[in-house]
């Protein structure tokens, strides 16, 4: 296994959707290993294939909720459906999220508390998975990254100003830009 660079707001195949998986090869399985890998150096809940600069339709997931469950796993070619969003603004408490394509950064953004998501597993075998909370949070944002959408495209206008100076200070923005887990220090 290994730990794969993690792109940056503004390289192309963040910004691009990606393409479905085809069959799931000995690649594919490597390619998924090395993304647990990655994101749990990270550390993250949820890595999509883009943001290691592989345009395909998968992401990997993994948290442990209040009461200590583990909820871990991946799923390739999904299709997602949402209950509809609540009205009103978003909690900065309780609905701010971050991405690792984003690093060290964090803002408020409304989210439906719903989800149902299939695809297949590494298996090939179907997978259905009905969430809410921030395992729906989590669902949404890592599907969102399959069609080319980072959570901070969502922001708010002012919001959005934030994230493009943050972006402008620290040289993002831009195709090539990384961060490897455990090697690079983004603090700053």
């Amino acid at each position: 296994m290994a730990v794969l660079p993690i792109r940056i707001m503004g390289d192309p195949v963040l910004h691009s959707p990606a393409a479905p998986v085809g069959e799931i090869t000995d690649e594919i399985r490597t390619l998924v290993a090395d993304m647990f890998e990655t994101m749990d150096l990270a550390p993250g809940v949820g890595l999509a294939a883009p943001q290691v600069g592989v345009p395909l339709r998968l992401f990997t997931y993994s948290y442990v909720d209040d009461d200590d469950n583990p909820w871990r796993g991946v799923i390739i070619n999904p299709v997602l459906w949402m209950a509809p969003l609540e009205p009103g603004s978003p909690d900065p408490d309780e609905e701010s999220e971050g991405c690792l394509s984003f690093p060290g950064e964090r803002f408020p953004l409304r989210r439906s508390d719903r989800v149902r998501v299939t695809g297949t597993d590494l298996d090939g075998r179907d997978v259905v998975i009905e969430v809410d909370g921030w395992r729906a949070r989590i669902m949404q944002h890592e599907f969102d990254h399959l069609d080319g959408v980072l959570y901070i495209d969502r922001l708010s206008d002012s919001e959005w100003k934030t994230v493009q100076k943050i972006a402008r200070k620290r040289g993002w923005g831009r195709p090539g830009a990384s961060w490897v887990p455990g090697v690079d220090d983004l603090e700053g």
